[in-house]
């Protein structure tokens, strides 16, 4: 098979090197890629924005399966152009995708599937969206609607913090995906993030992790787009994931399916779990990044054979085979990030990494100069390890991230604090 991913992040890279341990893979391309994927594949400039471009180079490439990385793609309906093609592709219709691209959308697809989750209010002017959260009080959640690259959720400790959120949404911090706003209770309990894999009505499960937003040590400091995960999440017991599965995930596809929208591709649970009871934080349509570096540790080729079912619709027939085992993916971010950060250092030591079943770096922000790598990210690498232990898949995670030489980057260094403690 010749094989497209979308994409050029850490997720991509991971998911491009499971993909290369199944012999079905003949040539595989990912588009744009990056610096660390080019070292396995091959690399290409394609707006992958554009259905109609993306549906031009695979018949100019003779691609037979497509796998979209990123959301964007997806929110634009690159997914239904390649479908109308008849170019097999992993990832949902632009209409199945609003379970990430519209909170409020989301909302609405809970209540009527009965799903529990926070309860919330949905507004598009911004007194009434104030006077709630006087009304409610904090902390409170407060969530640009639409897609704002994983930057959109303020978790607000006082009343202020979510008036100046709601400031920023309104005017302006976050384009169109803040003209509208959800403001949500604030769940407590212990996150974790469940993935499913859908093709349509068939749900079947492919793990589950925990990740770090926060980029400071014992989950303080701004939030991120994650600062490392580790899989699978002790939270997530035999009967929690029974009860997301029967509570949530299969109701909500149920009603896609009652909508006229069927939901084909990956859906990434995110959960908040108290006393045994998961209630949904949000839906993502695609891999998470960084858990999906854990997940492709433990999945490997596999992970191609059972998304080309997902694809296909043949997930009825499909299980998942799992090693006793367990993986961690550290970040490496430039100094700075989440904030202002510089690009164009130098990272050495990356040449002395092992690069096998249990240990890969991959590349989320790098580029080639003067034939080495440099930094072209906030989120720059996933040192990424696997183990029959977290303790050993964090050890040998922990000892990748000491052989790279890079002064201008900086790492958590309690990755997977709450399993290990």
């Amino acid at each position: 098979m010749n094989i497209l991913i979308l994409g050029g992040g850490g997720r991509e890279h991971s998911l491009a090197w499971a993909v290369l341990q199944n012999p079905k893979c003949d040539r595989l391309i990912v588009a744009p890629g990056n610096a660390g994927i080019a070292q396995i594949a091959d690399c290409a400039t394609l707006d992958i924005l554009d259905g109609g471009a993306v549906a031009g180079f695979c018949e100019a490439e003779a691609i037979d399966f497509v796998i979209i990385g990123p959301e964007a793609p997806l929110a634009t309906g690159v997914a239904d152009r390649l479908r109308e093609a008849g170019i097999a592709v992993f990832g949902p219709s632009q209409a199945a995708a609003r379970l990430e691209a519209s909170k409020s959308f989301t909302k609405a697809i809970c209540d009527a599937a009965g799903a529990p989750t926070a309860s919330y209010g949905h507004f598009t002017e911004a007194q009434a969206a104030r006077d709630h959260v006087r009304a409610k009080g904090a902390p409170i959640v407060v969530k640009a609607d639409g897609l704002a690259a994983g930057k959109g959720v303020i978790v607000a400790e006082t009343e202020q913090q979510a008036l100046d959120a709601l400031d920023d949404m309104f005017g302006g911090a976050f384009g169109a995906a803040g003209a509208e706003v959800v403001i949500e209770e604030f769940l407590t309990g212990e996150e974790a993030s469940f993935f499913v894999l859908c093709d349509g009505e068939v749900a079947l499960p492919i793990g589950t992790a925990q990740d770090h937003k926060r980029a400071g040590e014992g989950d303080t400091g701004p939030n991120t787009g994650g600062m490392g995960a580790y899989s699978p999440a002790p939270v997530m017991t035999e009967a929690v994931t029974a009860r997301a599965l029967d509570e949530i995930v299969r109701p909500v596809l149920a009603e896609m399916v009652r909508r006229g929208t069927p939901f084909s591709g990956v859906l990434f649970v995110g959960l908040m779990i108290e006393a045994g009871a998961p209630r949904l934080v949000e839906f993502n349509v695609r891999f998470g990044d960084p858990e999906c570096q854990t997940l492709m540790m433990r999945l490997g080729g596999q992970a191609l054979d059972l998304m080309q079912a997902t694809a296909e619709g043949r997930l009825a027939g499909c299980a998942v085979n799992w090693a006793e085992d367990h993986a961690m993916t550290v970040v490496l971010a430039a100094r700075g990030y989440p904030g202002d950060y510089a690009k164009g250092s130098v990272i050495s030591g990356l040449e002395t990494c092992p690069e096998d079943s249990f240990h890969q770096v991959f590349h989320a922000g790098t580029a080639r100069r003067d034939g080495g790598f440099v930094a072209n990210g906030g989120r720059v690498l996933a040192a990424t390890a696997r183990g029959a232990t977290l303790q050993e898949a964090a050890a040998r995670a922990y000892g990748l991230v000491d052989r790279i030489d890079w002064p201008e980057g900086f790492c958590r260094r309690d990755i997977g604090w709450r399993a290990l403690g």
